[in-house]
């Protein structure tokens, strides 16, 4: 039985995962490409499914982002995707782009479907070579089912030097059909993206066109996996994909649906816990941190400044420490490049006021160090110029997130 918690209309499914959408199956095996846990898996729609995809901005795209791009843009629509972690296939030439499409064939022929139905990633080492002879018997045990333990074979199949696995659920009734968003997703290193983070993917049983499917995506990423951030790396391999197959069979969602709004934000809750599981996952990382700005110009210019504090090294730092060194903030805000007043900004530790107008404020340092050594944090700063809001998600920087980038290949 699935577990809930009820928000408004939006239902959080607690146990829920990719192949709680109705025509969904996943699965995950060992194929020697690490030395233990799962390193190729699937997930596996039962119709050809509308999708959505957003890619890195890197100069470097990876062979399977290549082939993933091709598939898509052939018909819109999706029905396998395959992945491997341990190894990226990134910088690796026609080889490399050679072994994405027979990753790509042998999957279809597999499921016995057309190529262009098969999305391909990839995630590990970059410059390496894919062993090919254990990704075709990876791919060739490959069996999806509709199960719990077959979600959990996939998840495990996608991680790299993750400590966790990242899973949400959401359900929200539209046209009185109960419509259901799951998603998966690995990162831990590498992560601040321009577009996505690392691999994500989402399915849903919702009945929606790719081109709807395509704008919720964009717009809900600037707001969830764009504002993250672990180490300011982004990766060869980023990419979020969506398949929408169709079968709670409400009415096509649009943004002229009378739910869209509803749709659209059990979409981006989905999207937010996997960000925010992603920077809590950071590499060597012991505390989340949110940043939340409100009184700003622009919601862009409030997520520059959040995702500029987020990602403030200094700011890492000190909060791993548990140091209340509010200056480090102050730097973050003034290279932003964002519309600043600096008599207007107020800073915030949960209740406790570090500063205002213009001017450092009385404050406990015990109290203060106490809240930093939380495994959540929250910094909150009023630019005091507008009314529009942003938030950003991050981790502190530790010891062991050297130790970890160190070794990263041994």
């Amino acid at each position: 039985m699935l577990e809930t918690k009820e928000t408004a209309a939006i239902t959080k499914i607690d146990d829920g995962s990719i192949v709680t959408p109705k025509g969904f199956s996943s699965d995950g095996v060992h194929a020697g490409l690490r030395y233990a846990r799962n390193d190729v898996g699937v997930i596996y729609s039962e119709v050809p499914a509308n999708c959505a995809a957003v890619y890195t901005q890197s100069h470097f795209q990876a062979a399977p982002l290549k082939v993933t791009q091709e598939s898509v843009a052939k018909e819109g629509r999706l029905q396998v995707i395959v992945v491997n972690s341990a190894n990226a296939n990134a910088c690796t030439g026609e080889q490399g782009l050679q072994d994405a499409y027979e990753m790509r064939e042998r999957t279809a022929k597999l499921f016995n479907i057309e190529n262009h139905y098969v999305a391909v990633a990839s995630t590990g080492v970059i410059g390496e070579f894919l062993k090919m002879d254990k990704i075709r018997q990876g791919i060739d045990q490959l069996k999806p089912q509709a199960t719990e333990k077959a979600a959990v074979e996939f998840q495990q199949a996608i991680l790299t030097t993750d400590l966790v696995m990242k899973t949400s659920c959401y359900e929200v009734v539209i046209d009185g059909k109960k419509v259901t968003i799951g998603g998966a997703a690995k990162g831990s290193g590498m992560i601040h993206p321009n577009m996505a983070t690392m691999l994500g993917f989402m399915t849903t049983d919702a009945n929606i066109d790719s081109e709807s499917l395509q704008s919720v995506l964009k717009e809900v990423t600037d707001k969830t996996f764009n504002q993250i951030t672990v180490d300011g790396d982004t990766s060869t391999n980023d990419m979020v994909l969506v398949l929408a197959n169709g079968q709670a069979e409400n009415e096509q969602l649009n943004e002229k649906h009378p739910q869209w709004n509803e749709f659209k934000t059990a979409f981006q809750m989905v999207s937010e816990e996997l960000a925010k599981q992603i920077a809590k996952d950071g590499e060597g990382a012991t505390k989340l941190i949110e940043v939340e700005i409100t009184g700003a110009r622009t919601k862009q210019e409030a997520n520059v400044v959040a995702k500029k504090i987020v990602g403030s090294s200094l700011v890492k730092t000190a909060v791993y420490g548990a140091d209340a060194n509010w200056g480090r903030i102050i730097c973050a805000v003034g290279y932003s490049e964002a519309s600043v007043e600096p008599e207007k900004i107020d800073i915030y530790l949960e209740d406790l006021c570090l500063f205002t107008n213009n001017s450092p404020q009385p404050f406990s340092e015990e109290k203060a160090s106490e809240y930093l050594k939380r495994d959540q944090v929250k910094i909150a700063v009023n630019l005091g110029v507008g009314d529009e809001a942003g938030k950003a998600w991050g981790c502190d920087l530790t010891y062991d997130y050297v130790k970890i980038n160190a070794s990263y290949r041994t």
